[in-house]
């Protein structure tokens, strides 16, 4: 009798839901009312009711929600019509509709329930909190409300929602109170999690924006005149080579020839210093505007923890093509690991800046020196050789 009188419910129902729910009802439809006469069922057996008791909740279960089809505000009491008319047409007692009434009823936001078939189902109505579906569940309620209202609320503000709602929320029947508070409480904590990321994102977002023109302006300016101001340094560099080239190349072709006659030994000394002056030249030009690779093999994780810049192609030539379109994908995806990555490529381009200036500095002293020491010698070596004489 009882199962066959579920059974017709199950139908009148499902068939209701089919034929006069409204599309808009992700949430409120008949996959929710499956799971919480699922989690009645359950909860039912672990509080070890009796036959009737389960019955009643069963049918309390499929119609909790039967009133949508009517209305939104107060649905519950539109349920409650609606079991009525089941029980008219099914013939069930009259004591067996109060209770089922009150169930329905006990279902509405704000109801204590009070006795033990009241908690349960009060429990299993809300059972999605503690669910591993629990988001998945929540953005189906979303949607509905999005639909409904004509209005869209952001994944921020439903994830405080949610927030609050968990917050204000208690389990009641023992069992759930036992074996599902802990997962209601872990989905708590992703929750407070979830928050945490995006209200950080939206801060950077909105900082980007605010300043975006700006700091793309002074990341483009600054990166110029770093590549101008290497162009400019090689170009000095190339400049000595030359120089200190076409100086070896003349004493070697005209001046060393020349020093294996007696008469010409007092130009040895001056020869040699001019020689030597201008080979460190050119190894310090050289040194100056030699590139340097790194050999340092660039993962994802290091690009997710801003540890290299694979903007530079000294740091991304060992990637394989697929990684390396992905750490591009991810820097145009995370603006702040973008603008962390031009910062660290103005930092080390500052680093080969120095170097290159440095030895570059050191370059001219060197030919300074070597030129001015070559003329003294070959002064004072020629002034000798006429005092001798």
């Amino acid at each position: 009798m009882k199962d066959t009188v579920l059974q017709q419910a199950e139908v009148f129902v499902t068939s209701l839901f089919e034929r006069q729910l409204s599309p808009k009802n992700h949430y409120h439809n008949i996959e929710h009312t499956r799971n919480v006469l699922e989690t009645v069922t359950r909860l039912a057996m672990m509080e070890k009711c009796d036959e009737h008791d389960t019955f009643l909740l069963k049918l309390a279960a499929w119609f909790h929600d039967t009133g949508y089809v009517n209305v939104e505000t107060g649905h519950e009491e539109a349920s409650v019509a609606m079991a009525q008319q089941f029980f008219k047409e099914s013939g069930l007692p009259e004591t067996d509709l109060l209770i089922v009434e009150q169930l329905i009823s006990v279902t509405k936001v704000g109801v204590v329930p009070k006795t033990l078939l009241e908690k349960i189902i009060k429990d299993a109505d809300c059972a999605h909190v503690a669910s591993e579906d629990f988001f998945e569940i929540s953005e189906r309620l979303r949607q509905e409300l999005k639909y409904k209202n004509e209005t869209n609320i952001s994944e921020l503000d439903w994830l405080k929602k949610n927030k609050e709602f968990i917050a204000n929320h208690k389990f009641y029947s023992p069992y759930a109170q036992v074996k599902l508070q802990p997962k209601k409480e872990m989905n708590a904590y992703e929750l407070d999690r979830k928050i945490e990321k995006i209200s950080k994102k939206k801060t950077k977002k909105s900082k980007t924006k605010k300043m975006g023109r700006g700091v793309e302006t002074m990341y483009r300016v600054t990166l110029r005149n770093h590549m101008e101001l290497s162009g400019i340094a090689d170009s000095k560099a190339n400049i000595l080579l030359s120089v200190n080239a076409i100086i070896i190349s003349v004493a070697l072709s005209n001046l060393v020839p020349k020093l294996d006659n007696a008469s010409n030994l007092f130009l040895v000394y001056p020869t040699l210093i001019l020689l030597i002056f201008s080979v460190l030249a050119i190894v310090l030009s050289v040194l100056s505007t030699r590139p340097n690779v790194s050999n340092v093999n660039v993962t994802r994780d290091m690009i997710k923890a801003n540890k290299t810049n694979i903007l530079f192609f000294g740091n991304f030539y060992k990637m394989s093509l697929e990684d390396f379109e992905w750490g591009v994908d991810y820097l145009i995806e995370n603006e702040e690991t973008l603008y962390n990555s031009l910062t660290k490529d103005l930092y080390f381009l500052g680093l080969v800046l120095e170097r290159k200036y440095r030895l570059l500095r050191l370059t001219y002293t060197v030919f300074m020196v070597g030129i001015v020491l070559s003329a003294l010698s070959f002064i004072l070596s020629y002034h000798f050789l006429v005092t001798v004489k």
